[in-house]
């Protein structure tokens, strides 16, 4: 006769690892209300948890808002420099990476195709969201054709903590390339503080003056600092650039 095997008691289910409950009610939290209520290292350490579900990176998301100082200074820092925080490695700086490089892409859609003239919203939320903490200086253009909607956006020079290194010649052949009738121009300042420099001007005169000549139309020079820019156009200086041109034919 067979023996009957004594029942076997259930095997118990392993405790939730360390961190697992603060996170569910962070993602439960955040699917029903969003951001609101959230502190900053809370929303960092989601991010640095995308790969690394089983990891608790409470102290490491905490630690690097210490280092960079602001949200957007993590979110601006680069791979070495966030590796650099004990706890932080190739692996879990994926979240905080792709979901930057996801939102630049966002903003950069809404965009292209779009009149950055009469969507200004759009253009502003886009040049403050990838310009504004950005640690050296950027100079982008945005190529508009004829109807003003836009081309292409790129980012033409990288400077110092300074300066950027301009050339007009490359800028023109740049719109030629992208047969833009008209550009947009915008650099950030990592001081924070936007008001033009004599360089500033000096050089966005070069570049009115460059693309005239080729039949291509500057609309604005924006430079973008800590939540304020400065608008060359809406100052006057666009306009006062092109009669100087006139006058100098």
């Amino acid at each position: 006769m067979r023996r009957m095997r004594p029942e076997q008691s259930p095997i118990p289910a392993p405790p939730d690892h360390k961190g697992a409950g603060h996170r569910r009610r962070l993602r439960e939290k955040f699917l029903d209300s969003g951001l609101s209520g959230f502190h900053d290292y809370e929303v960092i350490e989601l991010l640095l948890t995308l790969a690394t579900p089983q990891k608790d990176c409470k102290e490491e998301a905490k630690a690097a808002l210490q280092r960079f100082k602001t949200f957007h200074g993590v979110m601006e820092a680069s791979i070495r420099e966030l590796c650099e925080i004990p706890g932080i490695g190739s692996k879990n700086v994926f979240g905080i990476k792709f979901v930057k490089a996801v939102a630049d892409r966002y903003l950069e859609k809404a965009i292209i195709k779009k009149d950055p003239i009469h969507h200004s919203k759009a253009l502003f939320e886009y040049l403050y969201h990838t310009m504004r903490d950005k640690g050296r200086e950027s100079f982008k253009a945005l190529f508009l054709d004829s109807k003003n909607h836009v081309i292409a956006i790129e980012t033409l020079f990288e400077g110092t903590l300074t300066q950027s290194p301009v050339y007009p010649r490359e800028v023109v052949a740049s719109a030629l390339n992208h047969h833009a009738a008209a550009l947009i121009f915008a650099h950030n300042h990592p001081s924070g503080d936007p008001t033009p420099s004599t360089e500033d001007m000096s050089i966005t005169r070069q570049l009115l003056f460059a693309c005239k000549v080729m039949g291509i139309i500057v609309h604005e020079h924006l430079i973008i600092g800590d939540n304020r820019y400065f608008s060359f156009a809406d100052e006057g200086h666009i306009a006062q650039m092109n009669r100087d041109y006139e006058e100098f034919k």
